[in-house]
């Protein structure tokens, strides 16, 4: 998948209002709080088949107010997930973070962010240097993450292509 058309796609997932809860649901997106004080926590959400979860651990401040969103393309064969701050910036420090694909093939395209766009702001890419892709998993890199994160993307393929 080249980079225009995992953007496109993840724009899609993030700006489509959610779909209706009937069974053939193929994008949600839901509110959740991340928690300072060090402890570990980890957030889930699903759709059919496919899980993504988000595992942190953060100080400083008060909950913050973050949103999930997963999807499925039209023809089932990606599944994405984004984790935000819908205030662009968030004002804790991770010590670590983990976004998991469950059910996907290999993460095909993922990056993380000191800052989420809002009105007027660009998003800020981490340095490629401070997380880690892997097949299912997106984490941070022990001693190379600055603990600033305010979003988080991940698409996974769902299948193998066929020849």
């Amino acid at each position: 998948m080249n980079f225009c058309a995992a953007n496109f796609f993840l724009l899609v997932v993030v700006f489509v209002s959610p779909a209706s809860s009937d069974s053939d649901e193929r994008m949600k997106t839901v509110e959740f709080n991340v928690k300072p004080g060090g402890v570990v926590h980890t957030f889930s959400e699903r759709i059919r088949d496919y899980e993504c979860s988000f595992t942190y651990a953060s100080q400083g401040g008060t909950n913050e107010q973050w949103l999930m969103s997963v999807g499925l393309s039209d023809d089932d064969g990606l599944f994405s997930c984004s984790v935000w701050r819908p205030q662009g910036k968030s004002y804790l420090f991770f010590t670590q973070f983990k976004a998991e694909l469950k059910g996907t093939k290999k993460i095909e395209y993922a990056n993380a962010y000191s800052q989420a766009a809002t009105a007027g702001q660009n998003d800020v890419p981490l340095k490629t240097e401070e997380f880690i892709v892997g097949d299912s998993t997106v984490t941070h890199n022990a001693g190379k993450f600055n603990a600033q994160l305010s979003k988080l993307t991940a698409i996974g393929r769902t299948r193998h292509d066929e020849l």
